[in-house]
């Protein structure tokens, strides 16, 4: 923040899979690199985001009411599904099937060429990379009865970059390639290349690669509000950094004490490409303020484990506005005072 207020990519992973998520991503670049001539784009295979390909037959499995209502759970509130538009999601609901497991089974190992997307409904599942030297496979972490995998594969065209091997029984629901690409990867191109030159022109992201700024772009969600929709909220456990993509947002602050709890302060007003709430999650406190639409707007949004993974090299400069807010803060409390 400004205000006093960061899986996925990916709340799909539990937060102890942080590191292997970029671990996986950045051998996954390495892999496109090494095929430079044949790959030019993130998107492998040239893959083209505005092309027609929607009359293509659509792969469906039928399910029972009970499935298709368990499936929707799961996927729900998911980040990798969330830009999707309630037919793109009813798509995604008709061609991912169910796959049950047993302890011990490996259900993708490394190397192997990618087929299927997968996305956790019950069961743990142990994470390895092999060792570059030593070809030992390496242990990095486990998800704990939730979380997807098998995406990078799909999205950059490599091999398998990690095995996954189920430790307890458990319940998958699995997309193939072809839905996968034509569904998310298309969806997820469009929105990084509608992002990509907005985010260029954020001050804060300047110190940040351009494949480091398409992670970001590929993290982000987009959040509409009205006037007067509180977008977060004094006291709330901080979940959220934000950045204005179009509109105005207001931040104020009510009295800590009785006599000035109903009295709120305008601290300041953020526009376009204009950041908040930041600081309640690099202090892992509660947001010291709320913020507010003033008239419609937008926000980019980026949870709290995707700002922690993906905006470290910005981490200097949001370190700046700390005694600025503190300054801030410790005026309009003297004026709180002054006043009651």
């Amino acid at each position: 923040m400004g205000s006093a207020s960061n899986q996925d990519d990916e709340e799909m992973a539990a937060s102890d899979n942080d590191d292997y998520m970029d671990e996986a991503e950045e051998m996954a670049l390495m892999a496109r690199r090494t095929n430079v001539s044949r790959r030019k784009s993130v998107s492998a295979e040239g893959f083209d985001p505005d092309a027609d390909d929607d009359d293509d037959e659509k792969i469906v499995h039928p399910k029972t009411d009970e499935q298709r209502e368990r499936l929707s759970k799961v996927i729900s509130g998911m980040l990798i599904f969330s830009s999707l538009d309630i037919e793109q999601t009813q798509q995604v609901l008709d061609a991912m099937f169910e796959r049950s497991v047993v302890a011990g089974e490996h259900v993708i190992d490394e190397g192997d060429d990618g087929d299927n997307f997968y996305v956790i409904e019950k069961g743990d599942f142990d994470i390895f990379i092999n060792d570059p030297v030593t070809k030992v496979p390496d242990h990095k972490g486990t998800y704990k009865g939730s979380g997807a995998f098998g995406e990078l594969a799909l999205m950059y065209n490599c091999p398998r970059l990690a095995t996954i091997i189920a430790t307890t029984d458990g319940s998958l629901w699995g997309m193939d390639r072809t839905t996968f690409r034509r569904i998310i990867v298309k969806n997820a191109a469009k929105k990084r290349k509608q992002y990509e030159d907005f985010l260029a022109t954020v001050p804060l992201l300047s110190t940040l690669t351009v494949e480091e700024r398409m992670k970001v772009a590929d993290a982000m969600v987009t959040k509409s509000y009205d006037d007067g929709d509180c977008i977060l909220k004094q006291g709330d456990p901080a979940d959220y950094f934000y950045i204005v993509i179009d509109g105005q947002v207001v931040v104020k602050r009510r009295g800590d004490d009785q006599n000035n709890a109903s009295h709120e302060v305008v601290l300041k007003k953020y526009g376009n490409g204009e950041y908040f709430g930041e600081l309640a999650l690099m202090q892992n406190q509660p947001r010291a303020a709320s913020a507010f639409a003033e008239g419609p707007c937008k926000c980019a949004v980026l949870d709290v484990q995707a700002f922690e993974r993906l905006l470290g090299p910005c981490k200097e400069l949001l370190m700046r506005n700390i005694p600025l807010y503190e300054q801030q803060l410790s005026e309009i409390y003297q004026d709180m005072s002054m006043s009651a």
